[in-house]
């Protein structure tokens, strides 16, 4: 970045006067600290497009205003709400760190300009249909012999593709029945245990009996995009991808009567409200609720 004065050696260096502080100083700081994070590529991508808008100017002469302009620019471009938010939010947690770290007090100008997003997808299988998939995932040969297994593992687990391809034997705790995810495996960047049921349990030693001595559960498989849509489709299941397994998971146990904190802490989501799209697949807890009302 131009005018970036603070080298990669002292990141955590107070950078002067806070009215001196520039964009560029701030950035190159705050993604310096932040290491090899998970959310350090999406973070460059969102400074991609802050910078061009911000850079070689004064946090002082950053407003509100600045960043209305910047989201309506972005909206017209076709960038979802989602993403626009990822990006203001990006300067807004630089903005706090700095705060922190180097005792300023900044101005936030992005509070209360986070975009309205539209609700999650949620698709998800019957047992059926999870069944039909398993079944044509076992038919496709044996260069997607592992997918079968990745399908289970996913449905009775939750866990998300880059979790499960990256699984390691190490974490996996037969003996207690869980499997162990650390901080940089998991999008929240926090250490998460998984139980293990009966089915997940099966996969597992399935996998085990051909492993030999790879150290990862599946191999180093990179993907399975291509096999899974194969199986989809072999199994007559539409608009469908990988990631609605997870989403199959959580409503299942919704609807097996599961309570939403601990639908929370198995899928490791950061805060309840991202588990309360499934909240309509329980109807039931409501319904007892009025009930109460008939005397």
């Amino acid at each position: 970045m131009r005018g970036a004065t603070i080298g990669r050696d002292h990141p955590l260096s107070a950078p002067g006067p806070a009215a001196t502080l520039s964009f560029d100083e701030l950035m190159l700081a705050f993604i310096l600290d932040q290491g090899e994070q998970k959310s350090l590529v999406r973070d460059k991508a969102a400074l991609l497009h802050l910078y061009p808008a911000l850079t070689e100017r004064r946090m002082s002469e950053i407003h509100p205003l600045d960043l209305r302009r910047y989201i309506r620019a972005r909206r017209n471009a076709g960038a979802a709400a989602s993403t626009i938010n990822k990006e203001i939010g990006l300067l807004s947690r630089a903005i706090r760190w700095a705060n922190q770290e180097w005792g300023l007090a900044l101005d936030n100008p992005v509070a209360g300009l986070k975009q309205r997003e539209p609700e999650g997808r949620v698709r998800w299988l019957t047992r059926d249909q999870a069944a039909a998939l398993v079944a044509a995932a076992g038919r496709l040969g044996p260069r997607a012999g592992h997918l079968a297994d990745v399908i289970l593992l996913a449905l009775h687990t939750g866990m998300r593709k880059g979790e499960l391809l990256g699984l390691a034997w190490g974490q996996v705790d037969f003996e207690h029945g869980l499997i162990v995810l650390e901080g940089r495996q998991t999008k929240s960047g926090k250490r998460r245990a998984i139980p293990l049921n009966g089915p997940a349990l099966a996969a597992l030693e399935s996998r085990r009996a051909v492993a030999g001595a790879a150290p990862l559960v599946f191999g180093g498989v990179k993907d399975v995009k291509r096999s899974f849509t194969h199986a989809c489709q072999l199994a007559g299941i539409t608009d469908f991808r990988f990631h609605d397994l997870r989403h199959t998971f959580a409503s299942w146990l919704v609807q097996a009567g599961v309570p939403l904190p601990e639908v929370r802490d198995l899928l490791g989501h950061a805060s309840i409200e991202m588990t309360e799209r499934y909240a309509h697949l329980a109807p039931e807890r409501l319904r007892g609720a009025v009930a109460r009302l008939e005397g």
